[in-house]
C-alpha cells in the first residue's frame, strides 16, 4: 500500500479491547438464550459451560499467539491464508465477515422491537433506520471513539448481570420466596432434586453444547483488533487471560443462582430470566429496567459487529482476497468503505427480513452458528501450522505461548470437531450444518470465480512474518 496513504491507527487500549470482547459475547444469548441451554441439559448445563469455557480459553490463547507475534488487521484471515492456505483463508474471512453480517441484522430488527415497548405506535423501520444510521456513523470516526462507546455499553451489561447475581444470591440467602409462589422454594438442592443433576441424562449435556458454544461467540474479536490495539504486545494478552475467566464467571454463576433460586424446569417459563430475578426482588419495573440492558446489548452488539466485519474485509483487500475499495482508509484511519457497506447491507438485509419468510431467515442465523465454530477451529490449526514452521530459537522467543502445547490445542481441536458431530447428530441443529456446508461451497466457486481463476496474487499475506520482539 502506498506510504502516503492514511494508516489505521493505534487507538484501542486494553481496557477498550477487555470490554469489546465482554460485550460481544455476554448480549441476549444471556439475557434470553439461557434458558433453552438449561431446558436442554438441566442444571448439568453448569458442566457443559465449564468445558467449553476450558476449549474457548485455549482457542484464545492459541489466537493470542499468533496476534501478538504479528499484529495485524484481519486477524486470523490472515494468519488462515498464511499458515493453512489462501483458499481456506478466503472460506474463513468471508464466512465471519457474513455471520456478522447475519449477527448485525438479528440486533437491529430485535432493536425496533424492544423499542416498541416504549413506542408500540412508531413504526419499527424508524427505529431500524435510525439506528443504522448511528452506528454507521460513531464506525466512521477514529477507533478510539468506537472503543469508548464500547466500554460503556459493555459496562451497562455487565453491571446488570452483577445486579442480578447479588439479587439472586439475596434472595437465596434472605428466603425470599420467589415471586411470591409458596410452591416453588428456593435453594441450593434444586440443583439435583428435580430429576438429579444430570436431569435430561448426557444426551441432553451433549445437545446443550451447540447453544452454549454460540454464546461464546464474540470473544475472537481480541484478535481482529490486534491491528489498532496500542502496544498489541502487553494489551492482547491481558485481555485474553482475564475475558475468559469473567465470561466464564458470569455465565456459570448467573445460570447457578437462577436453578438455584427456580427448579430448572422453571426458568424462562415467565420470559426472560432476568425480569423473574428482578420480579422476585419485588422490583415492579423489572421489564422496563431489562429492557434498557436489552437494548444496551443490541446497540453494542452492532457496533462490535460492524467493526469486526469491517477490520475482517479490510486485511482480506490487502490480502487480494476482496475488492481493493475495502483497503481504502479514511483521514481517521477508518476503512471506511466496509463501514458503508455493511450499512447498506443491514438495510437491505431488514428488508429482506420484512418481505421474505421467517424460514429464511432461521436459515441464515444456522450459517453463523457453524461459521463460528467453523473459525475457532480454522484458529487452532492455523497456530499448529505457525508452530511447525518455526525455528527451536523462534518458539523459545514467543512472548505468549499456548499453555499445553500440543496437547492443549490438539484437545481444542477435537473438541470443536466434537461440535461439528453435534451439529450433525441431532435433527434439530442438523440444519445448520447442512446450510453451513452449502455456504462453504458456495464460497468455494467464487474463489474459484474471482481468485484461482483470475489469477489475482497475494498481497501481504505473501511476506514472510518476522517474530515481534519480546516486551
Amino acid at each position: 500500500m502506498n506510504d502516503k496513504q492514511p494508516s489505521m491507527r493505534r487507538g484501542l487500549s486494553t481496557r477498550h479491547i477487555r470490554f469489546m470482547a465482554l460485550g460481544s459475547a455476554i448480549g441476549t444469548g444471556l439475557f434470553y438464550g439461557s434458558a433453552a441451554a438449561i431446558q436442554l441439559a438441566g442444571p448439568s448445563v453448569l458442566l457443559a459451560y465449564l468445558i467449553g469455557g476450558a476449549a474457548i480459553y485455549i482457542m484464545m490463547r492459541a489466537l493470542g499467539e499468533m496476534a501478538v507475534r504479528d499484529p495485524v488487521s484481519g486477524s486470523f484471515g490472515h494468519y488462515t491464508s498464511l499458515y493453512l492456505g489462501r483458499f481456506p483463508g478466503f472460506l474463513t474471512g468471508w464466512s465471519y465477515a457474513f455471520s456478522m453480517l447475519v449477527v448485525c441484522l438479528a440486533d437491529v430488527t430485535a432493536f425496533g422491537i424492544y423499542m416498541g415497548f416504549w413506542f408500540p405506535d412508531t413504526p419499527r423501520w424508524i427505529w431500524v433506520l435510525g439506528i443504522v444510521c448511528v452506528i454507521g456513523a460513531l464506525n466512521l470516526c477514529s477507533v478510539k471513539v468506537f472503543g469508548e462507546m464500547e466500554f460503556w455499553l459493555s459496562l451497562l451489561k455487565v453491571t446488570a448481570i452483577v445486579a442480578m447475581i447479588f439479587g439472586g444470591l439475596a434472595i437465596l440467602l434472605l428466603g425470599i420466596q420467589p415471586g411470591g409462589a409458596a410452591q416453588v422454594q428456593s435453594g441450593i438442592s434444586n440443583l439435583w432434586n428435580h430429576g438429579g443433576f444430570f436431569a435430561n441424562g448426557i444426551g441432553g449435556l451433549v445437545a446443550s453444547f451447540t447453544v452454549v458454544m454460540f454464546a461464546f461467540g464474540g470473544v475472537e474479536m481480541i484478535g481482529v483488533t490486534a491491528g489498532e490495539a496500542r502496544e498489541p504486545q502487553r494489551a492482547i494478552p491481558k485481555a485474553i487471560n482475564s475475558v475468559p475467566l469473567r465470561i466464564l464467571l458470569f455465565y456459570v454463576l448467573t445460570l447457578f443462582v437462577l436453578m438455584a433460586i427456580y427448579p430448572w424446569s422453571k426458568v424462562g417459563s415467565e420470559g426472560s430470566p432476568f425480569v423473574q430475578i428482578f420480579s422476585a426482588l419485588g422490583i415492579e419495573s423489572a421489564a422496563a429496567l431489562l429492557n434498557i440492558v436489552v437494548i444496551s446489548a443490541a446497540i453494542s452488539a452492532i457496533n462490535s459487529d460492524i467493526f469486526a466485519a469491517g477490520r475482517m474485509m479490510y486485511g482480506m483487500a490487502e490480502n487480494g482476497q476482496a475488492p481493493a475499495s475495502f483497503a481504502s482508509l479514511s483521514r481517521f484511519g477508518v476503512p471506511w468503505m466496509t463501514v458503508a457497506v455493511m450499512s447498506l447491507a443491514l438495510l437491505a438485509g431488514v428488508l429482506l427480513n420484512y418481505l421474505a419468510p421467517q424460514n429464511l431467515f432461521l436459515i441464515l442465523v444456522a450459517v453463523v452458528t457453524f461459521s463460528i465454530v467453523w473459525v475457532w477451529l480454522m484458529i487452532l490449526l492455523s497456530q499448529v501450522m505457525m508452530r511447525r514452521r518455526m525455528t527451536p530459537e523462534q518458539v523459545a522467543a514467543l512472548a505468549f505461548p499456548v499453555p499445553l502445547w500440543p496437547v492443549g490445542p490438539a484437545l481444542g481441536i477435537a473438541f470443536m470437531l466434537f461440535i461439528f458431530g453435534v451439529l450433525a447428530w441431532f435433527p434439530d441443529t442438523r440444519t445448520s450444518l447442512f446450510v453451513g456446508l452449502g455456504w462453504l461451497a458456495l464460497l468455494s466457486i467464487g474463489y474459484w470465480l474471482c481468485i484461482a481463476r483470475a489469477g489475482k496474487q497475494p498481497g501481504a499475506v505473501s511476506k514472510p512474518v518476522p517474530a515481534a520482539p519480546v516486551p
